[in-house]
C-alpha cells in the first residue's frame, strides 16, 4: 500500500525534534513537512497548514514552522504542505495537492495515532485561498482507485483561514484576474474560465467545515470583504462559522507580529478548537 511504502520514505530532519518529511506521491517534489506533538502528549487532531506566497513562492518559515510549532505545542499533529506553484504549475496543480494532502493524512492516521475526523487544514494568504478552495471542492475519494490513498475523503473536518487571498481569481481593478496578473505568463482563456471555477464562495455548500476566519480592516493586500462575502456564504448554507475582523494588522503577520491586538488571534483559535472538542484527548 502507498501509505506504508510513503511511510518508509520518510526523511527524519532530527528524530529528537519529531520532523520528518514526506513526498504527496513517489518521486513527488510537493511534500508534507510532520511536526509531532511532544511523545505522549499527541490528542488525535491534525491539521495541513497551507503557507501563503502569491502562488510564486512559499512562507514556510512565518507561515509554516512557527504556526506547525504552536499547534504541536497543543497536541495537534500539524503538517506543513508544500505545493507546486507558479507559471508552471498553474491551477489546479495546487489544487490537486491541497486535496492529496487531506486524503494523505488521513491514510496515515494509524501511523499518527489520529482520529480520522478531526483533520483540518489552515491556510494564509495564497494559502488560505488553496484551503478554502480544498474545503468547498471535497469528495468521499475513488473507491475503485489503484492508489489507496486516492480511496480515501479529502473533506477536511474544520477549516482555518487567515487574511485569506479568496478574490485570487475575482478580476481586480486593472480588469485582470489577479492571480493571472501575478503568475503573467498564462493563457487568457484559462484566466477568464477560473474566476467562476476557483472563487471559493461560489462552492459553499451544506459539506463545507465548520470554519474560522480571522482578517485586518486596513489589510492593504487582500480587502477583508472578500472575508465578509464567504462568511456570509457559510451562514447561507448553515455551515458554523466564527469570523474576527481586527481594526488594524499588516497583510501577512502570521502569529500577529507583535500587535498587541492581532496577536491575539491564536488564543480566539485555540478557544474556538477547545470549544468544538478539537483539543481534548480523543
Amino acid at each position: 500500500m502507498f501509505a506504508v511504502s510513503l511511510a518508509s520514505a520518510q526523511v527524519a530532519v532530527d528524530p529528537n525534534l519529531g520532523i520528518t518529511t514526506l513526498p504527496l506521491t513517489p518521486g513527488s517534489s510537493s511534500t508534507l513537512t510532520v511536526f509531532e506533538p511532544q511523545p505522549g502528549r499527541s490528542n488525535g487532531t491534525a491539521i495541513v497548514v497551507a503557507p501563503g506566497g502569491a502562488y510564486r513562492g512559499l512562507a514556510s518559515n512565518l507561515e509554516g514552522r512557527q504556526v506547525a510549532d504552536w499547534f504541536a505545542a497543543r497536541g495537534v499533529t500539524a503538517f506543513v504542505l508544500k505545493y507546486r506553484l507558479g507559471e508552471a504549475n498553474p491551477y489546479p496543480a495546487p489544487l490537486l495537492d491541497a486535496q492529496r494532502a487531506v486524503r494523505l493524512v488521513r491514510s496515515l492516521a494509524g501511523k499518527y495515532k489520529l482520529s480520522p475526523d478531526r483533520i483540518g487544514i489552515i491556510g494564509f494568504s495564497a494559502g488560505g485561498h488553496l484551503a478554502a478552495m480544498e474545503a468547498t471542492s471535497l469528495d468521499d475519494g475513488q473507491p475503485d482507485a489503484s492508489d489507496p490513498v486516492e480511496r480515501v475523503s479529502d473533506r477536511p473536518d474544520f477549516l482555518i483561514l487567515g487574511y485569506p487571498w479568496l478574490n485570487a481569481m475575482q478580476p481586480n481593478t486593472k480588469h485582470l484576474i489577479t492571480y493571472c496578473s501575478v503568475l503573467k505568463a498564462l493563457p487568457a482563456s484559462d484566466c477568464k474560465a477560473w474566476e467562476e471555477k476557483y472563487t471559493p464562495a461560489l462552492h459553499v455548500s451544506a459539506k463545507t467545515p465548520t470554519t474560522f476566519i480571522f482578517h485586518t480592516t486596513d489589510d492593504a493586500v487582500v480587502p477583508v470583504q472578500t472575508s465578509v462575502e464567504f462568511y456570509s456564504a457559510l451562514l447561507s448554507a448553515g455551515v458554523p462559522a466564527e469570523m474576527h475582523i481586527f481594526r488594524h494588522g499588516a497583510h501577512g503577520s502570521g502569529l500577529g507580529s507583535g500587535d498587541e491586538a492581532l496577536d491575539l488571534w491564536p488564543q480566539l483559535v485555540e478557544n474556538w478548537m477547545r470549544s468544538q472538542g478539537l483539543l481534548g484527548v480523543h
